[in-house]
């Protein structure tokens, strides 16, 4: 099974959203910054905005899924931050999984 490294602090999130580089689909935005770790790690968030709790839990259990099964894909070295937006509520797993994929394919390390 892979393992997912969670970014725990805020000060990690600030630092990639501060310094990182995003790209954005009607979704979801990916937040992405090296961290010179050698491992990738993962951030998951989803404001009031989006729903209530069961909903924004649903979501962040989405994208971890999402992210565990397509780890070979993510750069080692990099921090990611999934930011959901609005149109994600009532979407289905593949759903997620392909606006991910297609917003990693457009930064230039992407590993297919």
């Amino acid at each position: 099974m892979n393992i997912i490294h969670v970014l725990k602090k805020n000060k990690d999130y600030k630092r990639v959203y501060s310094f990182g580089k995003s790209l954005a689909n009607r979704h979801l935005v990916l937040f992405f910054l090296a961290n010179n770790l050698g491992i990738c790690r993962f951030g998951f968030t989803a404001s009031k905005k989006v729903g209530n709790a069961v909903i924004r839990n649903r979501i962040r259990r989405l994208f971890k899924e999402a992210c565990r099964i397509n780890l070979k894909r993510f750069p080692a070295g990099f921090d990611f931050v999934l930011l959901a937006r609005r149109n994600i509520v009532g979407q289905k797993y593949q759903a997620v999984e392909e606006s991910l994929l297609k917003l990693l394919k457009n930064t230039k390390y992407y590993r297919g």
